[in-house]
Formats: structure tokens, sequence, C-alpha cells
């Protein structure tokens, strides 16, 4: 029992000692800041309190928590749930009923500055990587020091991390300027958000008028009156800094002399002889002489104070050596910027081919091989996203819904395409004409039939979560996911047209019926079969580029309107009757689209303008097309 005792009062002794007496002494001498603390002085009493180690870490935590509370003997205990700790020795206080303090925003965003800036050194890595998160979102001159005086980084990724965070920290905060240029030059090339916003700030400029340059300024260039300084720039530069008083409108001056005229006079010029503006100029600076009227520059006085001064936009940013990093780094930034946008817009392009092409290539199997202009093609790209919007209906997992909604889709347009052809296509064999009108009305009997089951309004195709989002690069080069399984989807489609064309009994008929007619029903193959598959082969990879269409478009019964235009020009542009053609010619649609788009971005609509008058042009030079058909499947 004695050894226990001993034991005992051995750890009572020791418990005081276990305290923080330089944290206790912080706290003693900054009490009343404490429970009220401003924003504009609190900084070196957070500073004071960090620096007493873990203890005022974890009271400044607790501050910044809102979870700090104060007794009425001056107590500081860490609230948490129902437990109250001591925060400067630790020990739990139970029964403790403090009265909590609740800084505002401006003071827990210093107390958080201060924390992030020891996190940094914290040996889990997921604390220090949410520190330089928050630095990078918010970084100040102290989080430069903490970052600097941190022992070296062992994860790859931290370490580049935070090497980005100290160059872009050093760029705005270090007081060498050998140190500043040196973080810029590192840099150098980066197109990040976050290094042209640090470069900003040191190339901004403002503009002064002066008799002579200023020796003690960095002067950016000096500027002529006229182009990019008009002179009413000048004139509002010398009234604002007080060179010149403000502008005397010709209204104003009027209105000034009227005012003021007594016994036929105004400022002592007769009002006959205030026709000439050199009179009323006379007149209105004679009553600004007696203080009738307010104080105002004359067109005379403003050119005086324009030829007494130069004018000058000066750096914001007083080295001169920095400012030169800065101008050489955000030169080549907008030279990468340059062409990476150009990439962007080619992924872009690539994207609007690989769609035009799946939207194509069933009618130019179609128009290719049975000369048939179907306007309903667009109509069974409709009919695919309904089918893809029918199926995710009734199958709620959306990436299985899409593996069913794909067959489904082909099936159910390869049938209506069949359907078609024998109702209506085959009775107008080489009837052009006709065969356009029959299937412009069906067209419209489609569009009509959607709208009555499916209603007017869109229905929503979405898309699986693996295909959200986009692939992302950088701030500039991204694509859509969905946009990338589209042209995984047309090269799918290409390689398996190119197998049934070569590899198979259908297409080796398919290219016999389409040389010559006549000669391969001699050798036993039906042509009227065989365009009947070729009809409903094309309507069936219609509907599957429907369901493709449907997930990034808004799936109403004018879906198909807006590709059938794009659709035929693409066939024609390409070469009527080859896959390579329909390629060639997606390729060219897609590029250009984008290209006016990017031309001219405010307006849609003379984008497609400009580009059917150059494909109608282009026809001119080419009337069959990129790669045309050869042999005797071109004369049929």
């Amino acid at each position: 029992m004695r050894p226990l005792i001993v034991l005992v009062l051995s750890l009572l002794f020791a418990l005081p000692a276990a305290a923080n007496p330089a944290l206790r002494a912080v706290i003693d001498a900054n009490l009343d800041q404490i429970e009220k603390p401003s924003r504009r002085t609190v900084e070196p009493l957070v500073a004071d309190l960090a620096a007493t180690g873990p203890e005022g870490l974890a009271l400044l935590s607790a501050w910044a928590d809102r979870s700090l509370g104060v007794t009425e003997d001056g107590r500081l205990l860490i609230v948490r749930g129902d437990a109250a700790t001591d925060a400067v020795t630790g020990q739990p206080v139970p029964g403790a009923d403090p009265r909590m303090l609740r800084p505002n925003s401006g003071v827990r965003g210093v107390i958080e500055s201060a924390l992030v800036a020891n996190e940094i050194s914290s040996p889990d890595p997921a604390r220090r990587a949410a520190a330089l998160a928050r630095i990078a979102r918010d970084g100040t001159a102290d989080h430069l020091a903490a970052l600097r005086a941190a022992p070296p980084e062992k994860d790859p990724a931290l370490a580049a991390q935070r090497d980005r965070a100290t160059s872009l920290l050093a760029i705005r905060f270090d007081p060498d300027p050998a140190s500043r240029v040196a973080a810029i030059e590192s840099m150098a090339g980066d197109v990040g958000l976050d290094f042209r916003a640090v470069l900003n700030p040191l190339l901004a400029t403002t503009r002064i008028a002066a008799a002579d340059e200023p020796a003690d300024a960095n002067v950016a260039r000096e500027l002529s009156i006229g182009g990019d300084f008009p002179r009413e720039a000048a004139v509002a530069l010398l009234t604002g800094q007080g060179v010149l008083q403000p502008r005397l409108t010709p209204a104003d001056q009027r209105n000034a002399l009227a005012a003021s005229i007594v016994d036929g006079t105004a400022g002592g010029v007769p009002v006959a002889d205030l026709s000439d503006p050199a009179a009323r100029d006379r007149a209105y600076e004679a009553l600004e002489a007696t203080g009738t009227v307010p104080p105002a520059a004359t067109d005379a006085e403003a050119d005086a104070a324009i030829e007494a001064n130069r004018f000058f936009e000066i750096y914001a940013e007083p080295d001169r050596a920095v400012t030169d990093a800065a101008r050489a780094a955000e030169r080549g930034a907008q030279v990468r910027l340059a062409a990476m946008a150009g990439i962007d817009l080619g992924l872009d392009a690539l994207s609007m081919a690989s769609i035009y092409f799946l939207a194509a290539i069933g009618l130019a199997v179609t128009f290719g091989v049975m000369r048939v202009i179907n306007m309903a093609h667009g109509e069974f790209i409709m009919m695919g996203a309904y089918t893809g919007y029918t199926v995710q209906t009734l199958i709620a997992d959306r990436t299985l819904s899409l593996v069913v909604a794909l067959p489904l889709a082909f099936a159910v347009t390869f049938g209506a395409g069949v359907v078609l052809y024998r109702l209506v296509i085959r009775h107008l064999a080489r009837r052009p004409l006709e065969t356009l009108l029959a299937t412009f009305g069906v067209s419209i009997a489609l569009q009509q039939l959607a709208k009555n089951i499916f209603g007017t309004q869109a229905r929503p195709l979405t898309a699986p979560a693996w295909l959200e989002g986009a692939i992302t690069v950088n701030d500039v080069i991204s694509i859509s996911s969905i946009r990338v399984a589209i042209f995984v989807l047309a090269l799918l489609f290409l390689g398996l047209f190119l197998f049934i064309m070569k590899r198979t009994r259908l297409g080796l008929e398919v290219r016999a019926v389409t040389q010559d007619p006549g000669m391969a029903a001699s050798m036993g193959i039906n042509p009227d079969r065989i365009a009947m598959m070729t009809f409903g082969l094309g309507s069936g990879i219609a509907g599957i580029a429907g369901v493709a269409i449907g997930l990034f478009a808004q799936v109403t019964s004018e879906l198909g309107q807006h590709y059938i235009v794009q659709s035929f020009m693409t066939v024609v542009v390409g070469g009527v009757g080859t896959i390579w053609g329909t390629l060639a010619g997606a390729g060219l649609i897609g590029g250009l689209s984008k290209v006016i788009e990017a031309l001219n971005p405010a307006n849609a609509l003379a984008a497609q303008t400009f580009m059917i008058l150059f494909i109608i042009i282009f026809i001119q030079f080419r009337p069959r097309g990129i790669i045309p058909q050869r042999g005797r499947a071109a004369e049929a």
C-alpha cells in the first residue's frame, strides 16, 4: 500500500511540471485579446502561441474551431463534446462550465494560416497534403518561411507540389529580387493558372503624366498621343493628377455664360461677341477669376498641359529585373498557350468529326450503294436515341442499360429500315426525286409519331458514371469522356464496316451489286435482297449513332434534323460510295466547323453559313469529293 501512495504523490507533484510555462506566460499576458481578438492585432499573438509547441498549436486549433472556452478564473479550456481539458496542462477538468469564445472569420483565417505553416512538417502525409493545398489557395510570407524551413519531403508528388508552392510564394514575397527572378525562371514555360495569376500583378501598370521620365520608377513604356492612348485619355490623366482643371464642355460653357449675363455682357464680353469660341473662353476665364463659375480647363489650356507633359506606363513592381523576367515568362506562356489552344481545338475537331462520321456512315452505305437520298436518315438517329432512353427507364444500371441499348437500337432501326425499303424505297428504284419526296414525308411522319409517344419535352439519356467528367491534360487541353467514347466507337465501326465489306460474303455481294447489278444478278445474287440488307445496315448504324449522340445532346423528336444536313455534306464532300471518303469528309466538316466557331464564337449561325459556302465552292472544284469512287462502281 505504501509504494502505491508514493507513486500517486509522485504523479501529483509531477503534474505542474508537465504544464507548458511558455504557453502559460503568453496566455496570462494576452488573455484579454484572446477573449476579444481583433483581426488587425491578433497576428503577433497567434505567432507567439504557435511558437510554444504542441500545446499552443492545440489551443490554436480549438480556437479556430470555436472549441475554446474561458472560465471565470481565467483558465482556457478545450471543449470536445462533453469533455473539457486544460489548454496549458492537458488535464481533464470535470464539471467545468466555460464561456465559449467565438472568433470572427478574419481571426480564424489568421489562426488557420499559422496552423498550416506547422502542418507542413507533420509526419502524416495527408495532413501535409492538406497544408500544401491550403497554401496554394491562400499563401502568405509566413508560409514561404515555413516551407523553406521544413525538412525535405520524401513523397515525390508532395515534393513537387511543395517546390511549386515555394516558387510561387517566392515570386510574391521574397525580399531578394535575385531569388524572385530565379523562381520566375525556374517556372518559365509553365502555363498553369496559378503561375499566370502570380505574374499578372508583377506586370500590372499605371499611367502617369510628368514633365520628365521618373528616375526612380520602373517604366514599362512611354505613351504617345493617338492609337491606344487618345487625347481624351491624356486629358483625363492630367485632370486626375490635378495638373489640369476638369474639362469644360461647350454645352456647360454656354449654360454658365447664359446664367452669368448682366447688362448685356458675360464676364465683360458683350453677348453679341459670344458667337466666337475665343470670346467665350475669355468670358469664362474672367468669370472663373471672380469665382462666379467653377474652375475649368479650356481647350487651349488642355493643349498646353499636354505639350508640357510626357506620359508613361509604370510597373507596380519597382524592380526592373523582376518585371523583365516576368515579361519573358509571360511571352513563353502565351506561345505555349497558343499551341495548346490549337491542340485543344484539334481535339474538338476530332470529336466533332467522330460524331459526323457516326451520323453519316449509315447514309454513306445507302447513298453510295443504292443511290437513294434518304431524308429520313435523321429520324433513324432519333429512333436510336429514344431506344436508349426507353432502355434506361427499364434498366436502372446505366452501364448495363447502355450495353443493352446499343444492339437493341441497331435491331430496331435495322427493322425500321427494312420495312421502309419494302414499303417505299423498292417501288421508287431509280427515281431519285420521288424517293427524296417520299422519305421526306416519312421523316415528318416519324417526327410526329415520336411527339405523340414521348411528348415534346427533351428526354434524358444519362451517361454512366465512368463516362462523366473529362480527360484533362492541363488548364487548356481537355476533352469530355463521352467524346472520347464516341471517337472509339467511330473507330470500331470503321473497322467493323471494313471487315464486313472486305471479309464477308455480304460485303462481296454488296460490292458486286454496286459495280454491276446486272452482272451480279446473272451470277445468282439477288440485287433486291442486297439492297434491302444494305438499307437496313445503314439504318441500324444510324440507330447506334443516335444512342451515342443522345448521351450528350437533348433527345427530342427533332434530334435527327440537327445532323441530317451535316451527314449529307459529309458524304458528298468526302466522296459518294467510299468509306474512306466519308471519313475524310467528316474530318473536313468537323475541323472546318470548329475553326469557324473559334474565329467567330459569338455567332453559331454565321459559322454554319460560312461552312456551307466553303463546301459549295469546294464542290465546284472537286464535284466527286475528296476520295471519289473509281472503276465500274463510279460509272454505274
